[in-house]
């Protein structure tokens, strides 16, 4: 199967003799499948599988050659436009591999690269250092690249102890908004908080939504086994108190250390 040849399948599909639901979709009914075919991809590569990789890639391929169909069919660009698109950031943003610019350490690129952007956005309506971070982001990815941004010109803590010291008073401010029972207050430390949390990730370089994704999923998988024994017991779980549901906690916490793949 050639690239033309999938190219063709996507015109087929959008064609007044095609597929009644492909027809229908425009830019903005597709967000959603865009989201949860790349949430997917991140969930097979997670898993490292191969084969639901490569599956999974194809299903986020096919969002972006609808999206091309759709502005095709509207006069404003075509898949061939992206790819020269494409093409010509790649080869612009990496002069240290097509032209003569040195970069010897990731660091180094990221620079050159954050320069090169700056050149590229020169007449751009952006008024901030912060514009560019679209408010469609998950919250904590939201949150690390505007601390990003702010942080390329200097608005940044000097250490981690000194964010660790802003996550302890932060949390001491959301303690004292509970014992108050400010619940607007409550809402707005809570949020100060997770945002500190999210520097101290950055300060670490630990990816927050990542991390947050793994926690849950650690959590998923011993409430799992809870859940297992209590049935194994022919217990239920809503009848059971604090103190017995913790003893089942514990116990999934010592199988899954001990089978860590199970």
């Amino acid at each position: 199967m050639s690239w033309s040849a999938l190219v063709k399948i996507i015109e087929k599909l959008r064609s007044p003799e095609g597929c009644p639901w492909d027809r229908e979709q425009t830019h903005h009914s597709l967000k959603r499948f865009l989201l949860e075919e790349s949430y997917e991809l991140f969930e097979a590569i997670d898993e490292e599988n191969p084969e639901e990789i490569k599956d999974e890639l194809g299903d986020v391929l096919l969002q972006v050659l609808l999206h091309a169909q759709i502005a095709t069919e509207h006069g404003a660009f075509n898949i061939n436009d992206v790819i020269e698109n494409l093409s010509d950031k790649l080869v612009r943003r990496h002069p240290h591999v097509f032209a003569h610019v040195q970069a010897d350490t990731p660091d180094q690129v990221v620079v050159n690269w954050d320069a090169i952007k700056r050149t590229e956005q020169v007449g751009a309506t952006r008024t901030s250092i912060l514009d560019g971070v679209p408010k469609q982001f998950p919250a904590l990815m939201r949150a690390e690249k505007v601390q990003k941004k702010a942080a390329k010109v200097g608005f940044d803590w000097d250490e981690t102890s000194e964010v660790i010291v802003k996550v302890h008073e932060e949390l001491a401010e959301l303690e004292e908004a509970l014992s108050e029972g400010d619940r607007q207050g409550l809402e707005e430390e809570l949020g100060d908080l997770l945002f500190a949390i999210v520097n101290l990730a950055r300060f670490v370089k630990v990816d927050p939504e990542f991390a947050l994704q793994r926690a849950t999923t650690k959590f998923t998988d011993r409430f799992h086994l809870v859940e297992a024994e209590a049935k194994e017991a022919n217990l239920q779980l809503q009848e059971m108190n604090l103190d017995e549901l913790n003893l089942l906690w514990d116990r999934a916490k010592d199988q899954l250390r001990k089978n860590p793949q199970s």
